[in-house]
């Protein structure tokens, strides 16, 4: 099987699919690897490194002349000309929203491997690359707050007298709150956390931070891992109880997402104005909307003093090791799906039918075929 490996064109974007560690364990199994050159420069990887673990470096078109076609992120719909007829792409496609994308690849005959799709269960875990993406992002939110803010982390005790530690607050605990009030603990922060999710209290107070839980309120449970959409009571008694913690946080990180949705706000423009001069706010959310009003994607900027960080493929700020966790989930991907280098005869587990969304141009994902109805006008 022809593997190619394309350059990332999005703004800021700076990770690469593979990296040559993986490349080297894919050739050993027969896979023949093309490159796009410079693919990797901007996470740390130059040409050489993939050259010496078995690689070929050529063209864009060179890579997407292959059997499976590999990004971080969607390819350009230009792009897909350039493939061949029955190949396949794969990447974060973001299926359930970019329908002119997944239009494209049925209408040209393609087949599509939506990385977010792939199911959150024990066996698909080493593939997951939205876990490995998030706790990369986790960590990056707070070194980001914390090169902002005007005060240091941890407890001092000092000949000039003791500094208090800073408080840090952080919304939603998935992967990436999980990472995030692991790094500040670890920095010596006091961390407070908050979730729709009642059973991550054990998770949270395992890291040595204090769960702010909603009483009375009802819990919608979401699925894969996710939270879902809560109701009104659920919100307003969620911002009764976090004003308060709100305004006594000099740092907020804000992780919550919902798949396919725009995310939830969770921090208002009044909430904001009630923190301190200088205190600083982590959006991870941005991109999808933001958990934070006026918050924008790849933009920092004061807000009533506070410094408003809107996160921007937050991985890509820690590029090298992003693109590594990234390349090692999809070698365990490849290698499920093609263990010989060949695509397996059967695809029909959990995991073939959870991301292999289109085949031959075929929209197989009920999910995809929902949230795309001009699919079903084309058919």
């Amino acid at each position: 099987m022809k593997v190619g490996l394309i350059k990332e064109t999005a703004v800021g974007e700076r990770r690469v699919a593979l990296v040559p560690e993986t490349v080297k364990k894919l050739s050993a199994k027969g896979f023949a690897v093309t490159i796009e050159s410079t693919a990797g420069q901007a996470a740390g990887f130059p040409d050489t490194e993939y050259v010496a673990a078995g690689a070929t470096v050529g063209s864009r078109v060179d890579a997407l002349r292959s059997d499976v076609v590999l990004g971080v992120v969607a390819p350009r719909l230009l792009d897909l000309s350039a493939m061949t007829a029955g190949a396949t792409v794969a990447g974060l496609l973001a299926p359930t929203t970019n329908c002119e994308l997944v239009s494209a690849i049925a209408a040209q005959g393609l087949g599509a491997i939506a990385l977010e799709l792939i199911p959150r269960t024990s066996l698909a875990q080493s593939m997951d690359v939205l876990s490995s993406q998030a706790n990369l992002a986790g960590y990056w939110a707070v070194v980001a707050a914390a090169t902002r803010l005007p005060k240091v982390f941890p407890l001092l005790m000092t000949a000039a007298g003791t500094i208090t530690p800073a408080r840090v607050l952080v919304m939603g605990v998935g992967v990436a709150g999980l990472q995030a009030i692991g790094t500040a603990r670890r920095l010596g922060a006091i961390v407070e956390a908050t979730d729709v999710r009642p059973e991550t209290k054990e998770q949270v107070e395992s890291l040595g931070a204090k769960f702010l839980i909603v009483d009375g309120a009802t819990v919608t449970a979401g699925t894969g891992g996710y939270a879902a959409e809560q109701s009104d009571e659920y919100k307003r008694k969620q911002a009764e109880l976090i004003d308060c913690a709100i305004s006594r946080a000099d740092v907020v990180i804000t992780t919550a997402q919902i798949p396919g949705r725009r995310a939830p706000r969770l921090v208002t423009d009044a909430q904001l104005a009630t923190m301190r001069h200088g205190s600083v706010v982590v959006d991870l959310a941005a991109e999808s909307g933001g958990n934070v009003e006026g918050s924008k994607p790849g933009v920092v900027h004061i807000r009533h003093g506070v410094t408003l960080v809107g996160a921007r493929s937050a991985p890509s700020e820690v590029a090298f090791h992003a693109s590594q966790a990234f390349s090692r989930n999809l070698e365990k991907l490849l290698l499920h799906l093609a263990p010989t280098g060949s695509w397996r005869e059967q695809l029909d587990d959990d995991i073939a039918k959870g991301c292999m969304i289109i085949r031959g141009g075929e929209v197989l994902h009920p999910q995809v075929r929902v949230a795309c109805p001009i699919l079903e006008v084309a058919a």
